[in-house]
């Protein structure tokens, strides 16, 4: 169902799991026709990571200061701040495997939840679900993508195609994808399930 790899000369080569080089291309194979991004685009890509991480530093810093307790609302709760942190990183890991993001965080007014990440893989749209955990436990965090979930997820789908031209959107191939971030010390592991469920 999903494959774990490493994006050869990015910042996370080295961690998690390898593959050889033999395996290497089936591997790529597997995964699906999305195109890593060329050397230049990932040290772009990197550098977006890099320098959004450190405009989140300073925001975090700032609301640790006394003028903070001015601010209006609560602070973000320790499991959302968690899965934004996640969502961000499954972004651009993402983009560096090729994957063209139009949008992150999707919503209508008249249904609940939102689309975590949409995105374009050569002709077919993907519908991107990003699960986030601090820990490998027992229950990996794919599986938190239940039927109830996947119900949700293929309801949106179908309102953010209906945003389309109706002449195009017929012919629109859709794959709904489930994407587990694993950060950890700083570090984070991505598992990638392409084509996890279906419109049924």
């Amino acid at each position: 169902m999903g494959e774990r790899y490493e994006v050869p000369g990015s910042r996370f080569e080295g961690r998690g799991d390898a593959i050889s080089p033999s395996q290497r291309s089936g591997a790529w194979g597997k995964i699906a026709c999305m195109a890593a991004a060329g050397k230049f685009e990932r040290r772009w890509i990197d550098a977006q990571e890099w320098a959004l991480g450190f405009m989140h530093g300073l925001w975090i810093g700032l609301r640790q200061e006394p003028w903070a307790r001015m601010r209006r609302g609560p602070a973000t709760a320790a499991h959302l701040a968690t899965g934004l942190a996640g969502e961000r990183a499954a972004y651009f890991e993402l983009k560096r495997r090729g994957l063209k993001v139009v949008a992150r965080r999707w919503s209508n007014a008249r249904m609940l939840g939102d689309l975590d990440l949409i995105g374009w893989d050569g002709d077919l749209l993907c519908f991107v679900e990003v699960k986030t955990r601090t820990a490998r436990d027992l229950s990996p965090a794919e599986s938190a993508v239940d039927e109830e979930k996947r119900v949700m997820v293929r309801n949106l789908a179908r309102a953010y195609l209906r945003t389309m031209p109706e002449t195009g959107r017929a012919t629109i191939r859709v794959r709904f994808d489930v994407v587990s971030v694993y950060s950890m010390g700083g570090a984070s592991e991505f598992e990638v399930f392409q084509n996890a469920f279906g419109w049924q």
